[in-house]
């Protein structure tokens, strides 16, 4: 599978265990250790182990396993898929690494659950002069 797609993949992997602030940081020209770094948030010890697993186990289903896992904290996790580099932190964690403006260079692109918005289709062109003309009120001079 090619990064970016894995990167994508792990994206939504832990988009579905409600993980938060999830960013994919594009490394590719700046390092040789890995393509991308995907950076996401939880609230709880729990929901990173959650989201952990969850990646974890959806990419073993699409033929990718993890070369390294490492969660010798409870407020971090690191999943190693080579090309791809998941850190999955606690809220707080995640503040005091920074790890978005350690690798500032590198080009970032938010994942959201949000669908794309759609902009409504029109049944009829729009033209300049389409909008209605209101007169102007007239002013009339009071009678004494």
């Amino acid at each position: 599978m090619k990064s970016q797609l894995l990167a994508q993949a792990v994206a939504q992997l832990a988009l579905s265990k409600k993980a938060g602030d999830i960013v994919i940081l594009d490394l590719r020209g700046l390092t040789t250790m890995t393509d991308y770094f995907v950076v996401c948030s939880a609230d709880s010890d729990v929901q990173i182990r959650a989201i952990a697993a969850a990646v974890d186990e959806g990419m073993q289903k699409k033929g990718e396993a993890a070369w390294h896992k490492e969660s010798g904290s409870s407020n971090w996790v690191l999943l190693d898929f080579v090309d791809v580099v998941v850190h999955i932190f606690h809220r707080s964690t995640r503040t005091f690494y920074n790890l978005e403006k350690l690798w500032g260079d590198a080009k970032i692109r938010r994942v959201t659950d949000a669908p794309a918005r759609k902009t409504p289709a029109r049944t009829t062109p729009r033209s300049p002069r389409a909008k209605a003309k209101t007169p102007k009120p007239t002013r009339t001079k009071a009678r004494a």
